[in-house]
């Protein structure tokens, strides 16, 4: 594809269009952090030939197969022609008689770029996806297609385990943080007899728990990451999944008694209708509501509030909503109901009023189908199941929605004989709350971005803002110097919701991390009709289908100048 030159109204910076994604990038002033040099490359000399020349401690190589260019697409892209290596390390007997080991396949483009990729996985893991090097948001283009070397895992046990891996220890500890720890090694040896040299750069990314995977790296492996991308980090994980639990208590004192939906994990079954204490159409309502009061505070009625601070100290859902006089008719909230809301986008709590987790900001991507199905489907699924087997000392089942959250929360940081690492322990960063141990890495020249749908609905864009001001606070970040964080607006989980959710976030942290220019923002796009990488199907229909906005670094915000198309990022300033 030919490069153009544009140029965007972005505090005056020049921005370059490589492949259709925009960057707006200026220089660091007064950075006292170094650059590091760039990757150098080099081409793959064999690929059938390298299964048996790999001789890895603890691994096992099943298999090393060439991909034609073009066998494998992204959106309508054609991923280049590159070497598949598929193995399997620390295989072993567990202790609950099942056999474990650490799956992976690795992706060696013929033509690389000098760079290494660990691309972190999503949810309980369980499965090795393919190493293509998703970068979280839409489906725009990843680390593959760019030329990077890229390692998938499934975080050391497979699909049928996963209701059941929580229970055996060292499967624990590999979820948590040991088989990237035991990968990262490994990929970057394989690479070394693949092209005659180790990687130059080495870069980790992922979006919910693959964010938490790069988060847990940059406090446990900081000498062996250069750049990290952490895309809506479950950092906190269990006290997120807790908070869940919390909120579907909160949902089912207002639901319709009795009512009851399909389960999605069990055909035959059935869960509460949490949903009925807070409709579609309901969410709609507030949704409008929010953008009544906030949607101008950017400069312009658009459908997309991008000042998310203000938004938060101007919007009220007791005020801002109106109150239902009779019958619900989706087009107001009960007093019951707002008092719900009100509680829940504070932050859950035990009974004492101790704060369990974040607050969750006021967005109008609260409408999205999946801020819905966090909420009231994956609370009564997903959240009991990794709480009750994986972050719990002793594992002990999980009632949803009559648990006892406070008995719960000790059982958190507990050991015992058979678990002598809790469940906040093998899961979250070290000293998160603390992050000052993160200097070592700023001082060698590492990067950080981090990116967060603001209106995701499990993992809360107000933590990861909260993190970013600890960071501040510690001094390990001075003018944006190591890490620098795009919130999303109206995105929700990772993608979707009422949002421009297609951007990319690893070229420019190649950029910051080995030429020194510090990102300011991005452009991200809407997913419409005839978008290669996938429709986003919730979309308002008067909103182009090619809308852009630039995503900015926080504390600035996307703000209309006055004048131009408002469906185009180049008349939009961060500030």
């Amino acid at each position: 594809m030919k490069k153009t030159t544009f140029t965007l109204a972005i505090q005056g910076l020049t921005v370059l269009s490589a492949g259709g994604v925009l960057i707006a990038c200026s220089s660091l002033p007064g950075s006292s952090a170094p650059a590091l040099k760039s990757a150098t490359g080099a081409n793959l000399s064999s690929c059938s030939a390298l299964a048996g020349q790999l001789n890895l401690a603890q691994t096992r190589i099943e298999s090393s197969t060439s991909v034609a260019a073009g066998a494998v697409m992204q959106g309508d892209r054609p991923v280049p022609e590159h070497c598949l290596v598929k193995g399997r390390m620390h295989e072993r007997k567990g202790s609950d008689g099942r056999d474990y080991a650490i799956g992976f396949e690795m992706r060696l483009p013929v033509a690389w770029n000098g760079r290494f990729y660990y691309q972190g996985n999503g949810g309980l893991d369980g499965a090795v996806v393919p190493a293509l090097g998703a970068l979280g948001g839409g489906p725009l283009t990843g680390a593959l297609m760019q030329g990077f070397a890229v390692i998938s895992s499934d975080a050391g046990h497979t699909g049928p385990q996963t209701p059941f891996f929580g229970l055996e220890p060292q499967a624990r500890l590999d979820y948590g943080y040991q088989a990237v720890e035991k990968l990262t090694p490994m990929a970057k040896q394989l690479i070394q007899v693949a092209y005659g040299k180790a990687p130059d750069r080495s870069y980790i990314g992922g979006c919910s728990n693959g964010g938490r995977h790069a988060m847990v790296a940059a406090s446990r492996l900081g000498d062996q990451y250069d750049g990290y991308l952490v895309g809506a980090p479950g950092y906190r994980l269990p006290y997120a999944a807790l908070a869940q639990i919390w909120g579907a208590q909160q949902w089912a004192g207002i639901a319709t008694a009795g009512a009851t939906v399909k389960n999605p994990m069990n055909p035959n079954g059935t869960l509460p209708d949490l949903a009925s204490a807070f409709t579609p159409q309901e969410r709609q309502t507030v949704s409008r509501a929010i953008a009544d009061k906030c949607d101008a505070l950017d400069g312009v009625r658009d459908g997309m509030v991008q000042a998310t601070q203000a938004c938060q100290a101007a919007f009220s859902v007791q005020a801002d909503v109106p109150t239902c006089t009779g019958e619900r008719t989706g087009a107001c909230l009960t007093s019951a109901q707002k008092n719900v809301i009100s509680g829940v986008f504070g932050g859950a709590q035990t009974a004492a009023g101790q704060p369990i987790y974040a607050s969750f900001p006021y967005d109008t991507g609260i409408a999205g189908a999946n801020w819905g199905s966090w909420k009231f489907i994956d609370s009564l699924i997903r959240d009991p199941l990794a709480i009750s087997t994986v972050f719990s000392v002793p594992p002990s089942p999980v009632n949803p929605l009559k648990e006892d959250v406070t008995a719960r929360l000790a059982q958190f940081s507990a050991t015992n004989e058979v678990y002598r690492e809790s469940g906040w322990s093998l899961m979250t960063p070290p000293a998160q709350d603390k992050p000052a141990h993160l200097a070592a890495l700023r001082a060698r020249g590492a990067k950080m971005v981090l990116f967060h749908g603001v209106s995701d609905a499990i993992f809360s864009a107000e933590d990861t803002r909260q993190w970013m001001e600890r960071l501040a606070q510690a001094k390990v970040n001075p003018g944006g110097d190591f890490a620098r964080y795009f919130p999303v607006p109206g995105m929700n989980h990772c993608s979707a919701g009422l949002a421009t959710d297609q951007f990319d976030l690893l070229t420019p942290l190649v950029q910051w991390v080995e030429q020194g220019v510090a990102p300011k923002a991005v452009v991200a796009s809407a997913r419409g009709v005839g978008n290669a990488g996938g429709i986003n199907p919730e979309l308002p229909a008067d909103w182009s289908a090619q809308r852009t906005r630039p995503l900015c670094a926080y504390p600035q915000y996307a703000h209309y100048n006055g004048s131009g198309n408002t469906e185009d990022a180049a008349n939009f300033s961060c500030r």
